[in-house]
Parts: C-alpha cells; structure tokens; sequence
C-alpha cells in the first residue's frame, strides 16, 4: 500500500509540475541565450561557435512543427526534462528497492536545478538525460556486459556530445569511477564498450571540425577565454550557493550518500556514489579558478542527478521530523525557482521589479522593442536594413520580428559570450557604415549592455563606426530599465564633417534611487550630449512634466574622473542641473522621477526613470 502511494504522489505531481511548466513557458519571455540558439536553429549546422548543434535543431524542430511561438521554441525541452524523472525512477527500482526509486523520482521532480528544467530552452535538459542515460548504462556494465547496456551506452554519450562542451567532464569522471571498480575494469575490457565509447567519439566530431575550420574559437572561448585560471577566493561560494539551489537538508543528504557509498560493496551504489561526489568535487574545486562572471551553479547538477538514486538509503538513518523538514524545504526551494519565472512572465511584476537589482533584464522589454522597431521600419524605405547593437538586440529582435539576418555591429557582448566568430560566420557582423551599400539603416543601440560609466564610450565607437546617431525614439521599456535608442540613418556614407552627436547621458545624484521625501527637496544631477550638448532638462513625476531644472553648473568631477575626459559636449564641465520639488504637492506613495532632456540639435529624450517614496503630509 506504501508502494502504491509513492506511486501516486510521484504521478501526481509529475503530472502537475509538467503542466506548470508548459504554462510558464507559453509566457515566460525568450532569455537572450534562447534567442541566440533560435537564431542558430535558423542557420542550420553541425557546430556552432558556442555549442554543439543539438540545442539548435531541437528549438528548429519545435517551431517547424507548432509554430514560432514561445512554447514551440521549448516544447522538445520540456517534453526531454519530462523523461528524467521517470529514468531516475527506473534505475533506482532496478538496482535498488521500489519504495527508494520513488522517493527518488520525487527528490528528482522538486530538485529545484533538475525540477525547472525546460521551462527554457537551454542545453541542460539534454544534458540531464545524456547523463542519467550514461549512467543507467554504466550499472548495467557492472552487472553484465550486453549489447542493449553498450547501445544505451553509446546513446548517452552521443547525446551528451552534440549537447555541450560539459559533458567532457561526465564522460572523464564516469570512466575514473568504472576504473575504481573491479567489475569496471572488466567492463572496459570488452570490445563492445570501446565500440560505444568510439561511437560517442564520433558525436565530436561536428564540433572538432568547426573548431578546426575556425581557429579553434569554440575551444579557446570554452576553455581559456572566459575563464582566469588563475586562484581566486570565489571559490568557496560554490557550498552556499549549491546548498541554497539544492536546498540544505537535499545537499547535505546527498553529500552524505556520496560519502557513505564511495566503498560500498554494492557495485551499482558504489558507481553512482563515486560518479556523483567525484562530479560535484570537480566543479567545487575548478571553481577556484575558473569563470565567476557568468552564471556557473548548474554546472554541478550532472552530480546531483548521480546521487538521487541513493537518496532513499541515506533517508531511511534520519528521525522523521528531519525527513519531513527536507521535503518541506525541498518543495519550498522548488516554489521559489519556479516561482521566480512565473513572476518574471508577468509584465506588471517586471515593472514594478525596475530598480532593484534582481530585475530580470534578460528577459524583459523586447516585446516592447520589436514594437517600436516595427513602427519606425514602417515610416522607413523598403531597403532599410535593421542593425543591433549587439547580439542580444539582434536574436531577440530575429525572433520577435521573423527575421534571422539582422546585422550586428561588433561588441564587447558578443566576445564575451562567445558569439562574435559565429556572427561573422554568417556576414552577419557589420563593421561600419560602408558596409551598408548605402542602403538607409535603423540602428537599434542599447543603453544597458555596457557600464554606465562605459556607456559615453560606446556611443562614441558607433559613432565613429556608423556616423552621427541622432535620436529617432528612445524605448524605455520598464520605465527604462530596459532601454534602447533607435536611430534612423539615412543612404550614403557616414557625414565626417563636425563633432559626431551621440545620445544623452545623464544622471540624478540625488534624490536616489528609492528615497523618501516628505519635506521640499533639491533634485541635483548632471547630463551631457555630445557633438550638440544640452538645451533644457525637465523634471517628470510618472511621466508628466513638473518643473524646469537650471541646467549649466559646473561639474568637473563628473567631465575628469566618471566620464575619464571623453565628454565632447560643448558646455565642457558645466553639466549640472538643479531643481527645487515640493512633495506635498503630490499623492502619497511610490512614484517614478525622470528627466525629459531636449538637446541642441532639436533631439528629445526620456531619461530611465526612478522610484521615490513621497511621505503621507503631517
């Protein structure tokens, strides 16, 4: 009867998180990294400069056959994270005891790295089900050695090959653990393991050509690019932020399992636990040395996905309030992952998460971008030619307007996520103005890619790139979090004659970000416009006009430290404006503080906007 009830809970809530998540995914904005493989679904290949080909078929898959949609772009993800669990199941009722595998499969469902898989379209969900694949053939090696245990084998390892460049570190570790072990030894004796591990070889091969014809660009960045390999004290976040994604009772339980069975005379226990403690200690100790830029704490989860069949064990030893405290905390970290993306598919909560620093950027504003695009394309000649600023603008523009040959102009982003060889690739880089055939161009600039302190710089390299980049529309998307600049530039090459005019920049000092006023303040901040520089800075509250700032004080801080001396604008180090604002003219509570800037050259300009607190009157 205990059996048949795990049964349920464990169909149940499959049943249930699956339909979760093709909710969420219906709504949930493409995340830049989807966009890119959309775009590379769309210039089919064996490799790509970041990744193997097989994420980008499965997205090309999803669309040709329910359309171009954000559920076709993850329904094949979903559909691959659905399996897994049941796979986890099946193992752990194979090898090890019935009531385990389900208590398993349930760990697997709520694990909150594992649980939120395919609610994007993201490499990870193939890379779950090569890894648990690669290990259910690995037990069944130890046991016998058959022709379905190498089949299986060669699946896994081939799937995992035209995944990422990551399951390198599964197939090294999985053949150290089959190493440490006698009836592993045995195994890799038998010509037909070598046949699989040859026919997983084999599913490299894509990849290696690409590198080969390529510089190895796809290697370097993976490898050596994005990583110091240098010490760095940043390694010991690994243990908070795994404990936190695994939840800490879940971690701790699987640690212990990897410890307990490193030397267990069970073969299958034994594998798995050395699999999973050798896959979770690599990355903790690579992560000493390598990236901390990019997001890294999904890395470990093949590791986690070893331990989950040996769960039920480590289980059994704990007092019933500490199994009951693990599932608790468990599905609350599971609420919460999930939770996170169904808010972040809400407009209104993006909004009002403008400001803080968890706003999610990389979904957000590209509705309201393509939009405007279209807009602004519709008042244009028919052989206008749509140019991003950089990868991001152009694959979430690609996949929002249907249009897979947006050019993009070289970028610090595109480097840096290692997009830029595949661009060029596909003539898609555009290097200047010339490169127009003097065609007229939208040019799509984003305000945010770069730091701020960075962002005058960008401005001038386009600039120079592009010619002037006077201001057609400014897209503030989640009262600016989200901000572009669109600007329209006519046939013909780049005007060099006189200062290039790049858009505004600007700043309010204080009041800051989130204050509370309930006593008449003074607004101060600075701004500059280069080539024509400012001619009036008007204060908005929620988007109206309600004062004229004094705009010309002095502020050579700002001209020789922030902006390093690059500033053209004409009023050298007088940049600052000031204006006097009564709170108790307005409504209580939280309102936004922006700035409309009109420049010389006739341009006009919404600044991003800020929240302020105005205090109930006394």
């Amino acid at each position: 009867m205990r059996r048949l009830e795990m049964r349920t809970v464990f169909v149940v809530l499959w049943s249930t998180i699956v339909l979760l998540k093709l909710a969420i995914a219906a709504r949930l904005p493409l995340f830049v990294d989807e966009a890119f493989y959309w775009l590379e679904g769309q210039h089919p290949a064996f490799a790509y400069s970041d990744l193997p080909g097989l994420t980008a078929w499965l997205i090309r898959i999803g669309t040709e056959l329910f359309g171009d949609g954000l559920l076709a772009v993850r329904l094949p993800f979903i559909a691959i994270s659905a399996l897994v669990p049941w796979l986890v199941v099946r193992l752990t009722a194979r090898e090890f005891d019935t009531q385990a595998a389900w208590l398993s499969g349930c760990a697997a469902l709520l694990l909150p790295l594992l649980g939120s898989l395919g609610v994007m379209a993201l490499p990870d969900a193939m890379l779950a089900l090569a890894t648990i694949l690669c290990l259910d053939a690995g037990v069944r090696l130890l046991r016998n050695v058959t022709h379905g245990a190498a089949l299986l084998l060669a699946l896994g390892l081939s799937l995992g090959a035209l995944s990422h460049y990551r399951f390198i570190a599964v197939i090294g570790v999985g053949i150290v653990a089959l190493l440490m072990i006698g009836k592993g030894r045995d195994a890799l004796r038998d010509p037909r393991v070598w046949i699989a591990i040859a026919t997983g070889a084999a599913a490299w091969i894509p990849l290696l050509v690409w590198n080969v014809d390529n510089a190895e660009a796809g290697l370097r960045f993976q490898m050596v690019d994005r990583h110091p390999w240098a010490l760095h004290a940043d390694g010991w976040q690994f243990l908070v932020i795994q404990a936190a994604m695994v939840t800490p009772l879940l971690f701790a339980a699987l640690l212990l399992a990897a410890w307990r069975f490193r030397r267990a005379s069970d073969d299958a226990a034994r594998f798995l636990a050395l699999s999973g403690g050798l896959l979770v200690l690599g990355f903790f100790v690579l992560g000493f040395v390598a990236d901390t830029e990019r997001a890294s704490f999904h890395w470990p989860l093949p590791g986690w996905l070893a331990l989950l069949p040996l769960l039920g064990f480590v289980l059994l030893s704990w007092p019933r309030w500490l199994r009951v405290t693990m599932w608790a905390t468990l599905v609350l970290g599971f609420v919460g992952v999930v939770g996170y993306y169904a808010m972040v598919s809400i407009s209104e909560v993006r909004e009002r998460s403008a400001g803080l620093k968890w706003y999610p950027s990389n979904f957000a504003g590209w509705n309201t971008l393509a939009d405007a695009v279209r807009d602004e394309l519709a008042a244009m000649p028919d052989d206008t030619v749509l140019v991003a600023d950089n990868f991001k603008i152009g694959a979430e523009l690609g996949f929002a307007l249907g249009h897979p040959r947006i050019r993009v102009l070289d970028h610090p982003l595109n480097r840096h996520h290692g997009r830029a060889p595949q661009l060029q690739l596909w003539g898609l880089q555009l290097d200047d103005r010339a490169g127009l055939e003097g065609r007229p161009a939208l040019l799509v600039t984003g305000a945010n890619d770069v730091k701020f302190s960075a962002l005058l710089q960008r401005y001038q390299t386009v600039c120079a790139r592009m010619g002037a980049l006077p201001v057609s529309r400014v897209v503030n998307a989640d009262r600016g979090a989200q901000r572009f600049i669109l600007s329209r530039l006519d046939g013909g090459a780049a005007r060099s004659e006189g200062p290039c005019i790049t858009p505004a920049l600007a700043h309010i000092d204080t009041p800051v970000p989130g204050a509370r006023v309930d006593a008449p303040f003074e607004l101060r901040g600075w701004a500059v416009k280069d080539g024509s520089g400012i001619a009036s800075v008007a204060i908005t509250l929620d988007g109206a006009p309600i004062a004229q700032a004094q705009y010309g004080a002095a502020n050579p801080w700002v001209v020789e430290r922030f902006l390093r001396g690059d500033s053209r604008d004409p009023a050298g180090a007088n940049i600052a404006f000031s204006a006097t604002l009564d709170p108790a003219t307005f409504a209580p509570g939280r309102h936004w503080l922006g700035l409309t800037i009109t420049g010389k050259d006739g341009s006009v300009e919404q600044w991003a906007e800020q929240p302020i607190e105005i205090a109930p009157a006394r």
